[in-house]
């Protein structure tokens, strides 16, 4: 089970577009960057503007960040771009038989376990803001 690729690329997005001292980045320019369709980028920024993160003017003014980096946290991206449910990460498959000791059971077992698992991986998200991971690409841009 994977997490889709929207919420990096969101973090990826806001993070270029906290380099952007200029304001003029376009959809294309941060498609090269993370090597996708702009499509994919324009779409993301839907999201990403609905979530109130940033601004996107027509013309050549670009994109802009509307919301300090301290104040996004990866929680929120993951929020904005995905559109996983509260206990709703990991899918428990149904229909199993209930004649079966393991079949009547696994489903109230794995349920709880895999509802701490989606709160604790949340937990961490919500504490580790953008203005972290700039500085953690500054630093290692550095090596």
């Amino acid at each position: 089970m994977k997490i889709s690729s929207r919420f990096t690329v969101a973090a990826h997005m806001l993070a270029l577009i906290s380099f952007d001292d200029y304001g003029n980045l376009t959809s294309r320019q941060i498609a090269d960057s993370v090597n996708t369709n702009p499509v994919v980028i324009r779409r993301l920024m839907i999201k990403l503007k609905e979530a109130e993160f940033i601004d996107v003017s027509q013309g050549n003014s670009g994109i802009e960040l509307v919301k300090p980096l301290r104040d996004i946290t990866l929680f929120d991206v993951y929020k904005a771009v995905e559109v996983v449910e509260e206990r709703e990460l990991f899918q428990i498959h149904e229909d199993t038989n209930i004649k079966c000791v393991v079949g009547a059971n696994i489903q109230m077992v794995l349920e709880v376990i895999l509802e701490n698992a989606q709160t604790a991986m949340e937990s961490v998200l919500k504490n580790v803001t953008l203005e972290n991971i700039v500085s953690k690409i500054i630093e290692y841009d550095k090596r």
